[in-house]
């Protein structure tokens, strides 16, 4: 009897197992009946179906990453560029994913994958490598997921976003794009190096007059300083000549005595009774005869 109890119990165990199935907030269900469809995005928690009639499949309704493998797209000057990027999906309809993919996850990612691809073929096409690299990375996405819109809703998807992760030039591209920036920066510094002399020039100059102008003033202020003393002692000179004038003439006859007759070899060439000695003889001054 206990036997029996528990083989009722162990088989309704498994008939309620095969009866009943819970859906999660983050799934998106198809119920089946008999291979069809019989309903959709049931909601979530506790539901009953008929076994061996009724079959469930589930599927993640969160936002996925579909990551593509670098490809190489042209640019509009037939330069190669080895682009790395991703979407991000999600299914929306549950049912016509179903139909269009088989349920497979991997069908839409292939397909999407190839939408995705053809659209920045055409997009990379328009621009040329400096555009691409420099600013119009937005642009081509948002282009590239607009075009994919149609193409995903056929699938039952939302193509949520697209983005670039990474852009790389092919070795002999990046060689020569390199290279042209190294120029590039060579002719810029060769630039800011003509422009250092010219101003260097510039101020050099400037420097040079502002000295010239300078020495000039304080030659002709130390002119200017050396006249008045000249005229200042002319005058002292003078008011001392006028005050005793015999004993002036002596003064300067002492100086030039002083003046001429320095070292062992002075010779004068000069007269006697000449009016240089006149002191010699007198201490007056008198001429001599």
């Amino acid at each position: 009897m206990i036997r029996i109890i528990g083989i009722v119990a162990v088989v309704s165990a498994i008939i309620v197992g095969m009866s009943t199935y819970t859906v999660d907030e983050r799934e998106r269900v198809i119920l089946f009946s008999l291979g069809e469809i019989k309903a959709l995005d049931l909601e979530p928690g506790l539901h009953f179906k008929f076994p061996l009639v009724n079959n469930v499949r589930k599927f993640d309704s969160r936002v996925l990453t579909l990551d593509i493998p670098p490809d190489r797209f042209l640019t509009s000057e037939a330069k190669n560029v080895i682009v790395d990027f991703y979407a991000k999906w999600r299914i929306d309809d549950v049912g016509q994913f179903f139909r269009s993919t088989r349920g497979n996850e991997r069908n839409a990612e292939d397909r999407l994958a190839q939408i995705l691809r053809d659209g920045m073929r055409n997009e990379f096409a328009r621009y040329t490598l400096e555009q691409v690299v420099s600013g119009e990375r937005l642009t081509i996405m948002g282009a590239v997921r607009q075009q994919a819109l149609d193409t995903a809703r056929e699938l039952g998807v939302v193509l949520v976003d697209v983005r670039i992760r990474r852009m790389d030039l092919p070795d002999e591209v990046s060689e020569s794009v390199y290279e042209r920036m190294r120029a590039e920066r060579q002719r810029v510094a060769q630039d800011f190096r003509a422009r250092g002399r010219e101003e260097a020039e510039r101020i050099r100059a400037r420097a040079d007059r502002e000295r010239t102008v300078i020495l000039a003033d304080a030659y002709r202020e130390s002119e200017q300083l050396r006249g008045e003393g000249d005229a200042r002692a002319a005058e002292t000179y003078a008011r001392a000549f006028g005050e005793d004038e015999e004993f002036f003439s002596f003064y300067r006859s002492l100086i030039a005595y002083r003046s001429t007759m320095t070292g062992d070899n002075t010779m004068f060439v000069i007269e006697p009774d000449s009016d240089f000695f006149r002191y010699f003889g007198s201490p007056i001054g008198a001429p001599r005869r």
